[in-house]
């Protein structure tokens, strides 16, 4: 979401791998199944088991369930609280890009200026002054992430005065990440000089498709030049730590694109992929609505497509990680896998290990102690509260025992693919009867071949680790019951 040298492929290369991936998908699927990852061929399950309205389960209890009834009274309180000798994780939100790309799920705002920007920024810098002065003064960062929106489209100027801002109220720690999401249509060789200069060490690009037809029909055109320059400049000024996004299931997408595009993405050899199946969901975001829905890929199809590319980046020597990610064997991904430290939080799969995640701008969710906040969705109501001196928050959930209980086994469903529920309720005092028994959902996995079930202890197959939300939506006690 990559020094010098163009690449450790030559065009020669390239090619080369390129068609021996291909021929991965030109045998038979019987084949392709035992020569790579290991992911079965889309099936009936599929159909029955995916929905595009199923939480990523990125955290626990999901948005939705968040209440007014935690405000800015609550984070206060819970800011005043946090353990003066934790490291904490920082979130930063720009919510703006210079197009829209139809396939976004995310708040953000279109601008050709950089005005208002700079006036979020204004507020963002008002903010951390505010939570800097609530949480206690030893509180030390490990770990920033910029997000958006296209956070590179401000100002450079306006970034290092905001890192500089940062590090003035927050102690770092000497290695802390730093991490920005880049639009590689819009960087510039000034933003990576001042991401050199703010000392920022990790980059996610977002790619998504190197298709035109595809890119056209979610408007979002770039080409593979725009893409492999971004990278190049990234690592002279270096920021050697890349990872790339790519989606499937996007409108006209074909198995033999998702391929390609994997194949073209390699070929700059980043460090990390993030591969997202798109969730076509246009009552929610307006902008979907000019996607054209008869385009899009069935449940088979997509399934299809993502163990293609799955295929594919594993081939080429990455980990898979999780239900989405691939990492190159020595990133921080692929360590704190193999280490039993992987995590999963707001922003994906993550090595971070922090209890805390501070989030800043509209829209902005945090992980305090007691539970979950989010600032005010709307630029405008964010900065009237930040004007005046309190904080954004607008609603958020305060954690039971239970949902604890419930977000451990979800989470490490999610980051190892199985759950020993019952080490996990007797760590939380509960009893894993109450968690097993009653789930339908569960009991139908099981059923189906999904998911094996060893007194209490349950694992997802390795040929439907793709069903892994609907695995992780059996342990949801907000979720709809009904079966599917």
């Amino acid at each position: 979401m990559a020094d010098g040298q163009k690449s450790i492929l030559g065009a020669g290369s390239h090619s080369m791998q390129g068609e021996r991936m291909r021929g991965i998908w030109t045998s038979s699927r019987s084949e392709w199944g035992r020569k790579s990852a290991g992911i079965t061929p889309p099936t009936s399950l599929h159909t029955k088991y995916y929905d595009a309205r199923l939480p990523w389960y990125t955290i626990y209890p999901t948005v939705p369930e968040f209440s007014q009834a935690v405000g800015a009274k609550a984070c206060e309180e819970w800011l005043k609280v946090l353990p003066a000798d934790d490291a904490v994780s920082i979130y930063l939100h720009v919510p703006f890009c210079r197009s829209m790309c139809w396939y976004c799920g995310f708040p953000t705002s279109i601008t050709r200026r950089n005005a208002s920007i700079v006036d979020h920024l204004a507020m963002l810098g008002t903010e951390i002054s505010l939570v800097a002065a609530l949480a206690p003064q030893a509180l030390t960062v490990r770990d920033v992430h910029f997000g958006g929106g296209s956070p590179t489209i401000m100002p450079p100027a306006e970034f290092l005065a905001l890192m500089e801002l940062l590090r003035r109220r927050f102690a770092f720690e000497k290695a802390a990440t730093v991490a920005v999401e880049i639009d590689p249509r819009t960087f510039t060789t000034e933003m990576a000089e001042a991401l050199e200069a703010a000392e920022v060490n990790r980059a996610s690009l977002g790619v998504q498709s190197f298709d035109p037809i595809v890119q056209k029909a979610i408007n979002r055109v770039q080409s593979e030049a725009q893409v492999t320059a971004a990278v190049e400049n990234l690592r002279r000024h270096k920021v050697s730590r890349i990872n790339f996004d790519l989606m499937y299931g996007l409108p006209h997408q074909t198995v033999q694109f998702c391929v390609e595009s994997a194949t073209t993405a390699i070929a700059m050899r980043p460090d990390r992929f993030a591969v997202f199946g798109y969730a076509h969901v246009p009552s929610y975001r307006k902008n979907q609505r000019l996607i054209d829905g008869t385009a899009l890929p069935d449940a088979a199809a997509r399934a299809e497509q993502a163990a293609a590319v799955a295929d594919t980046l594993v081939a080429a020597g990455y980990r898979q990680i999780g239900l989405d990610h691939f990492a190159l064997p020595d990133d921080e991904l692929a360590l704190a896998q193999r280490a039993g430290r992987l995590r999963r939080n707001s922003l994906g799969y993550s090595a971070d290990t922090c209890q805390t995640l501070i989030g800043f701008g509209a829209s902005a969710i945090g992980r305090l102690g007691e539970g979950y906040v989010q600032n005010e969705l709307t630029q405008s109501s964010y900065s009237r509260h930040i004007a005046a001196g309190h904080l954004a928050t607008s609603r958020g959930c305060r954690l039971t025992g239970e949902d604890r209980v419930r977000a451990e086994i979800i989470e490490r469903l999610m980051c190892n693919l199985e759950a020993d529920v019952p080490a996990i309720c007797a760590a939380h005092g509960f009893d894993p009867i109450l968690f097993v028994d009653p789930a339908e959902r569960l009991a139908m996995l099981a059923e189906d071949g999904i998911v094996d079930i060893d007194n209490g202890f349950v694992r997802v197959r390795q040929e439907h680790r793709f069903l892994l939300r609907a695995v992780a939506a059996a342990f949801d006690a907000y979720l709809d019951r009904a079966p599917y």
